[in-house]
């Protein structure tokens, strides 16, 4: 409980950062000025606390005291040693007057500078391949901020100061990255369409990992790759589902470079050791990743982009991801080829979950090719519908598609899960109640009347490899048949009852009187029509 209002307590301060740039820009810009600049003081509040605790091996009573120690420290001759000591476990350095709690005081004392701020984002992105270019979507100097350089620079120092009160330190790495992802979502729900280049709704994700890392949940060094990773959301899921989160690894892959920052700064903010982040920037499709020592992954997450354009030039054909087929993904829709990218790098007993439209589950062509070599291949495990609406980018209904590279079956579990939502006003929204059927049916992995199907090999051939969930799913509901003697009865009572009114009506139109003869002559009309007349 103290957890859940610590969460709270959090999430509003941060929510509050919003509203100081909400009337200036658009939700897909000013996320980048509040979550950089949060991820800024978890960075400088952690390393004071960090020194702090290397000079007197404790935890400060104030991120104050913890600077006056820092300064303290820089003048004694062991200042060196310290430093040295403090950039091996932290990666970085940051100088005692471009602390955030400096820069907390000055804004206070109406003394902030913003060069100072840019000086501090310069020196963290030097100081390890790890932040390069880590906060190159913060503009300090736009004018998005306001009109001219006092305006501009007031909007970041205001920002400061509202953040300055969030408590991050006090906050564990799970109650840190809860917040960081609620405000995620929340961005994600004001931006709309372009959310979908960085976020996943928590619903989907969880069905994808808790499909992904069952049976896998004690494994130690558990592996975790998400090739299309947007803020990486769904990568940091595993975390909450394993027995052995301290030691998982994670990599992941995104083209957009201010939705990769995204995805670093979160990896962080839930408490990751550098040394588990294995990130990259790059376009998943063009060159294969990773392709070094660690290529395959028990577990393989994955939401891409809908039905995207990608090259499909013919080299491609021998790219050890897609040789095997044949054939490419058509160059209007690459669904086939993310998923065969993800495919390839799974382990032989590892677990990929994908979410795609359902078209992949029945387009002919080329993908029909693709889709019969993986059913007859055993590696397609199963095919879940989900609800139409709950994506942000898009309404389309979409589907999960479980697959396995190494098995002794070639069935095929389809689920309707079409029907499992709530309502919403802008989006619809699977409640854990839903989540939880959908796993319970996943799990039994057995036919149940209007929700599941086992399907056999032979039962997908005969239907020549279209995994078209309402095919093996059969989920009409009956209407209810129709009584014709009381219809009869209802609509002669309905017709008397208008009869009556319409009586009535003219009996209160006659009542009507006027000098205008024209006008009379109109309502005597009116009048015959009704009476029929």
């Amino acid at each position: 409980m103290a957890e859940l209002e610590n969460s709270k307590e959090l999430i509003s301060v941060l929510w509050s950062g919003a509203d100081i740039l909400r009337s200036k820009m658009d939700a897909n810009e000013y996320k980048d000025y509040l979550l950089g600049i949060v991820f800024y003081k978890y960075l400088s509040d952690s390393f004071l606390i960090k020194v702090y605790d290397l000079i007197y091996d404790e935890q400060p009573e104030t991120l104050k005291i913890a600077l006056d120690a820092y300064r303290e420290a820089l003048r004694d001759e062991s200042a060196e040693e310290l430093i040295d000591e403090i950039k091996t476990t932290t990666h970085y350095v940051i100088e005692p007057d471009l602390t955030y709690t400096c820069f907390a005081d000055a804004a206070r004392n109406n003394s902030f500078n913003r060069e100072h701020l840019q000086k501090a984002f310069n020196n963290i992105e030097q100081s390890d391949p790890l932040f390069a270019d880590l906060f190159t979507d913060i503009d300090l100097y736009s004018n998005r901020l306001g009109a001219g350089d006092q305006k501009q620079s007031d909007t970041i120092s205001n920002l400061i100061k509202e953040i300055d009160k969030a408590d991050l330190q006090g906050s564990d790495a799970d109650v840190l990255g809860n917040a960081y992802e609620y405000l995620i979502g929340q961005f994600a729900s004001e931006t709309g369409k372009k959310a979908g280049e960085f976020y996943t709704p928590q619903a989907v994700s969880k069905i994808l990992t808790k499909i992904a890392i069952a049976g896998q949940e004690d494994k130690k060094g558990l592996s975790v790759y998400d090739p299309c990773m947007g803020s990486g959301s769904l990568l940091l899921n595993a975390k909450k589902y394993s027995n052995d989160p301290r030691n998982i690894k994670y990599y992941g892959q995104e083209l957009m470079t201010s939705t990769y920052n995204l995805a670093r700064m979160n990896m962080f903010l839930h408490g990751i050791a550098p040394e588990n982040q294995h990130l990259r920037n790059s376009d998943t499709l063009d060159a294969d990743w990773p392709t070094g020592e660690e290529t395959d992954f028990n577990m393989v997450l994955m939401n891409p982009p809908y039905s995207a354009k990608w090259s499909a030039a013919a080299g491609f054909l021998q790219d050890e991801r897609f040789s095997d087929y044949g054939v490419l993904a058509p160059k209007s829709k690459a669904d086939y080829a993310f998923l065969l990218h993800g495919l390839y790098h799974l382990k032989n007993n590892g677990t990929m979950a994908i979410v795609l439209p359902h078209g992949v589950l029945f387009r002919s062509a080329a993908e029909g090719k693709i889709r019969e070599k993986l059913l007859r291949s055993g590696n397609i495990y199963a095919v879940i519908g989900l609800p139409a609406n709950l994506f942000y980018n898009t309404s389309i209904p979409t589907c999960i598609v479980v697959l396995k590279k190494h098995r002794d079956g070639r069935d095929v579990l389809f689920i309707d899960a079409s029907k499992k939502f709530d309502k919403g006003k802008k989006q619809n929204a699977m409640t854990d109640e839903h989540i939880d059927s959908v796993l319970e049916l996943y799990t039994k992995r057995e036919t149940v009347e209007k929700e599941s199907y086992l399907a056999s090999f032979e039962d997908i051939e005969k239907n020549d490899f279209n995994l078209n969930i309402p095919r093996y799913v059969d989920n009409f509901e009956q209407e209810k048949e129709i009584d014709l003697d009381e219809l009869l009865a209802d609509m002669t009572r309905t017709e008397e009852e208008l009869n009556k009114v319409q009586e009535e009506f003219g009996s209160l139109l006659k009542e009507l009187r006027t000098t205008d003869s024209s006008l009379m002559a109109l309502l005597n009309k009116y009048i015959g029509m009704i009476e029929g007349d």
